[in-house]
C-alpha cells in the first residue's frame, strides 16, 4: 500500500523560509520520480516541482523558480521542498507523489501571512 506522509508546514511571514517534508513507503521510492503539487484555497491543483530518478534533474513551475529547491533522499525514502522568499500567493496544501500517479498524503498546510 502506498503511503505518503507530509510534514513541516505552518505558518511563516512573508520572506520567510519552510521545509517539507514527505516520508514515502509501500513502493520503492528510489525507482520513481516524485513530484510536489498544492492546491491553493478556492483553486484546483498546480504542479510546483518534479525531481527525476537518483535527483540529477529537477524542474520547476515558473511562479516558485529560483525560490524553491525539490530534494530526495533515497536512503531515508523521503522527499523535500525548501521553500524561500515565501509570499502570500504560496499559501496552499502542499502534496507528494509519485510523478504522473494518483496517490497523494493528507497534505501539509503552508500559510504565508503576516
Amino acid at each position: 500500500e502506498v503511503q505518503l506522509v507530509e510534514s513541516g508546514g505552518g505558518l511563516v511571514q512573508p520572506g520567510g523560509s519552510l521545509r517539507l517534508s514527505c516520508a514515502a513507503s509501500g513502493f520503492t521510492f528510489s525507482s520513481c520520480p516524485m513530484s510536489w503539487v498544492r492546491r491553493a484555497p478556492g483553486k484546483g491543483l498546480e504542479w510546483v516541482s518534479t525531481i527525476n530518478v537518483g535527483g540529477g534533474r529537477t524542474s520547476y513551475a515558473d511562479s516558485v523558480k529560483g525560490r524553491f529547491t525539490i530534494s530526495r533522499d533515497d536512503a531515508k525514502n523521503t522527499l523535500y521542498l525548501q521553500m524561500n522568499s515565501l509570499n502570500p500567493e504560496d499559501t496552499a496544501a502542499y502534496y507528494c507523489g509519485v510523478e504522473g500517479g494518483v496517490d497523494r498524503g493528507q497534505g501539509t498546510q503552508v500559510t504565508v501571512s503576516s
